[in-house]
């Protein structure tokens, strides 16, 4: 299975980066080994002293296919949750000086938190959903995805040009305004839709 992740897929919070907009979804991709199970915790790397959170929609892929075409798009996928995309801001941002990958700052073991899914239904609109997340009680990211620049058919769309998706592949369909530090002892929940479907505790 694969982690396809879309980067900056908010206007906000490309501002916030002081990065630009993009016209196309800015993919990259976590291994297998970067996922954190729900209810299990976060133990702080070692090699970072910047540790951000960015909580976004995950959607489960439920079906193989490449060249998918966005009108039948909504086919691939059958589960959604909220995940948190951990990142070492200080790491990323000294390789993105040097101008080097920087897979090491997204894709750490348990860097990608993954909350409990929930079934898509015939009322489910994904483009619809509204999320939150919540660090020690207090909201720090308030989202929505109609607000993505590029919506979770789009994504599937453009990301089935380049690789085939497979059943139980995730998207991390990218993070609005808000993303900020973490600490150890802190703790993240995650809502969908009002619904807690994500916790994380920092060690």
């Amino acid at each position: 299975m694969k982690i396809i992740c879309v980067g900056r897929n908010y206007a906000e919070h490309a501002k916030e980066l002081k990065n630009d907009v993009p016209t196309e979804p800015v993919i990259f991709m976590k291994p297998k080994g970067a996922i954190l199970l729900p209810e299990k915790p976060l133990y702080y790397p070692e090699f970072t002293d910047d540790l951000h959170y960015e909580c976004e929609v995950v959607v489960k892929v439920c079906k193989n296919g490449k060249h998918i075409q966005e009108k039948f798009a909504n086919k691939y996928y059958d589960q959604v949750t909220l995940g948190i995309d951990f990142t070492a801001r200080d790491l990323q941002n000294e390789l993105k000086k040097k101008g080097l990958p920087w897979e090491i700052a997204k894709g750490f073991d348990g860097s990608a938190a993954v909350g409990t899914f929930v079934p898509i239904t015939a009322e489910t609109d994904v483009h619809n959903l509204a999320f939150q997340l919540n660090l020690n009680g207090e909201m720090v990211q308030d989202g929505h995805t109609r607000n993505m620049i590029f919506n979770v058919d789009k994504i599937i769309a453009y990301v089935s040009k380049y690789f085939t998706i497979n059943i139980g592949d995730l998207i991390f369909t990218g993070t609005p305004a808000g993303v900020g530090q973490v600490s150890p002892d802190d703790k993240l929940e995650g809502y969908l839709q009002g619904n807690k479907v994500l916790e994380v505790e920092i060690k």
